[in-house]
């Protein structure tokens, strides 16, 4: 691949997935300046591996995988999770009906603290599916786990949701 080809794919490729990696990695890590460092060396390392004119099968599952591959190096240099962070930094948007919005964020926060008690084999494949809208396929990609492994895993993280929802609702 010529260098202005390379070039207009990665722009292509930044345009269209910086955004849901950003995303991804700010609900991962709860941290908006860790989130961008990540996600601008998410690109960094794209690109470099574009310079090295290794073939890309798939680029957002490509670009998952270094994502996530960074924020579990992040995760071993942090030392506590701040939940409360997180729900403050995210914020809601205040509505015409403020009684429906303190119950929406309330369920929010309450959805957010019980997937975050899953463990992180669940928690990963239900953030992936659920709130970056991966396909089964692009997170077995992601993981190197099967297809089959991803959807188990999936079910059982939605099905402990729910029970530890009602426990506690």
């Amino acid at each position: 691949m010529k260098d202005q080809a390379k070039e207009g794919y990665f722009l292509k490729s930044y345009d269209e997935f910086a955004d849901v990696i950003f995303r991804h990695c700010f609900f991962r890590l709860s941290d908006r300046d860790k989130a961008k460092d990540v996600t601008q060396e998410t690109f960094i390392r794209f690109w470099k591996y574009l310079a090295e004119e290794k073939e890309i099968v798939n680029q957002r599952a490509f670009l998952y995988k270094i994502a996530n591959n960074l924020i579990i190096d992040e995760y071993r240099k942090k030392e506590s999770f701040s939940l409360d962070q997180m729900q403050e930094e995210i914020g809601f948007d205040v509505g015409v009906d403020f009684r429906e919005d303190l119950e929406t964020k309330d369920l929010s926060q309450r959805l957010v603290a019980l997937i975050e008690t899953l463990p992180d084999k669940y928690r990963e494949v239900l953030v992936m599916r659920h709130v970056d809208g991966l396909s089964v396929k692009e997170i077995a990609r992601v993981t190197g786990e099967t297809e089959n492994v991803v959807s188990v895993r999936i079910h059982r993280a939605i099905e402990k949701t729910k029970t530890l929802y009602e426990k506690f609702a």
